[in-house]
């Protein structure tokens, strides 16, 4: 593995910067699957735009060197942190339909040539095999360009060198739209390829190309649980809170929240378990499916989580309606005016970041990328632009009247740190908010509706026990899934 270039690492950690202030969380697994010894492919879907590439880039311990479409290198300021963190522009069809094939094809077999060469020498490369970041739930067409990739690194590894490598990488989050949420990048073992894929005939190689395209789309799927609709992800998530807030109350798991792994690891076998029952069992799975349908539905006609029923009225209620009401002095008291002062500082960054991402994305989650990336440009501006107006604003005072204090770099720091705070503020005062009505909501609902949340109580232990029973009827030669067994 190949260590990263001074400019390279310089990226990586500006690329972390963000993403760890973008995020509450990013969690990293599996890096013991990537090999020493070789280069490598790294292939992963494309769900969130550059986001997907960035979090790929801080988590991998190497350099990457990526492929890319050759549109985002026309963005500004971005086009040069990809030049230098040795990304190479991918010309696709879509992007370039003015530019003949013949041209097209020349340029990314030059491209390929680059990226190949440098997998063959031991270093690692990432695709999005997808061609496009999407919003499905499931994984996308793959082309068939990574294959032709991967022969070509083959072919290019010195004799006597060990060959390049493909890796899957599943990337996930747990809202993926939303501030300060959380991540997880699961590096997964390399696929396991017969040796007759690595050497093909000119015959067969249209076949090689689909056979390895095939091996990879099946790996991808179990590393991102892929499913059919929207409505299945959301099931398969509420069956992994039922499993682990019923583990929870039987005390055989600790109540804190769960990790992003965790929640992997536990989805996964729920995701194995729906798949095997899709075969073996299907009346029985679609029985199951339509009780957390219901199940589902009561919970948020009640507002409720599933960890939530099992917090009674009567436990703790002095200390629950004291945390209550210090909240609700925060949030209606004491953030407001840090929430007008973070809203005036901040607003014309925020508008220019707002107009920016409309004007120059071509897809939603392009949006996302540009204000990342101007944020990190436009917010500390404003902030450096607030204390600079508060010091001189104190020197300015001062010499009106010699009985004010004379601090300008105190007051530029105040300034500065109020900006920062209330920008914070400002981002998150409407979850605050909401949060802090519904715990209101969550207090009334338990006080008026006992015997709906005891008979929630009641079906998610039934349900808890059907997900335990279909695990057991489903499974054929594999051993049982720890996680739910328990």
């Amino acid at each position: 593995m190949r260590a990263p270039t001074s400019s390279y690492a310089s990226i990586q950690s500006f690329v972390r910067f963000l993403l760890f202030r973008w995020f509450r969380s990013v969690e990293v697994t599996g890096l013991e699957h990537l090999p020493r010894d070789r280069g490598g492919i790294l292939v992963s879907w494309h769900p969130n735009g550059l986001v997907d590439p960035a979090l790929i880039v801080a988590s991998f311990p190497g350099q990457v060197i990526f492929g890319a479409r050759h549109g985002l290198f026309r963005w500004p300021g971005l086009g040069r942190l990809m030049r230098a963190a040795g990304a190479v522009p991918i010309y696709r069809a879509a992007d370039n339909r003015n530019l003949p094939p013949e041209e097209r094809r020349k340029q990314n077999d030059a491209s390929l040539r680059v990226l190949a060469e440098a997998v063959a020498g031991g270093g690692f490369s990432c695709l999005f095999p997808e061609g496009d970041s999407h919003d499905a739930p499931f994984v996308q067409e793959l082309k068939t360009g990574v294959a032709r990739f991967y022969l070509q690194a083959v072919a290019e590894t010195p004799p006597g060198e060990p060959p390049p490598v493909i890796l899957p990488v599943g990337l996930h989050y747990a809202d993926k739209d939303n501030f300060r949420s959380h991540a997880l990048v699961a590096f997964h073992p390399p696929l396991e390829l017969e040796a007759s894929l690595s050497a093909p005939t000119d015959d067969d190689l249209r076949d090689v190309h689909e056979a390895i395209i095939d091996r990879i789309e099946d790996e991808l799927r179990e590393a991102v649980h892929a499913l059919e609709s929207w409505r299945l992800h959301h099931l398969m998530h509420r069956a992994r809170k039922v499993v682990q807030s019923e583990r929870a109350r039987q005390g055989e798991q600790p109540s804190s929240a769960p990790t992003m792994g965790e929640n992997a690891e536990l989805l996964r076998t729920i995701w194995e378990t729906y798949q095997a029952g899709l075969a073996s069992r299907p009346d029985e799975v679609e029985h199951m499916l339509a009780r957390l349908d219901a199940y589902d539905a009561d919970l948020r006609v009640l507002e409720l989580e599933d960890h939530e029923l099992d917090q009674s009225p009567e436990q703790g209620r002095l200390s629950r309606i004291a945390l209550l009401a210090a909240q609700l002095f925060v949030v209606f008291t004491l953030l407001p005016p840090l929430l007008v002062f973070g809203v005036v500082i901040n607003a014309p960054a925020a508008a220019i970041l707002t107009g920016a991402s409309r004007l120059f994305a071509k897809r939603r989650k392009d949006e996302a990328t540009i204000k990342l990336l101007l944020g990190a440009i436009l917010l500390p501006a404003s902030w450096a632009a607030a204390g600079w107006l508060a010091y001189r604003g104190s020197t300015w005072l001062h010499r009106l009247d010699s009985g004010l204090p004379n601090a300008p770099w105190a007051a530029a720091a105040v300034v500065v740190s109020l900006a920062i705070v209330g920008g914070a503020v400002a981002m998150r005062y409407v979850r605050l908010l909401r949060a802090t009505l519904r715990a209101m909501r969550v207090r009334l609902t338990r006080g008026r509706r006992r015997h709906a949340i005891a008979r929630l109580r009641v079906e998610r232990e039934e349900l808890y026990e059907g997900l335990l029973l279909l695990m057991r009827t489903v499974r054929s030669t594999r051993e049982p899934p720890a996680q739910l067994e328990g």
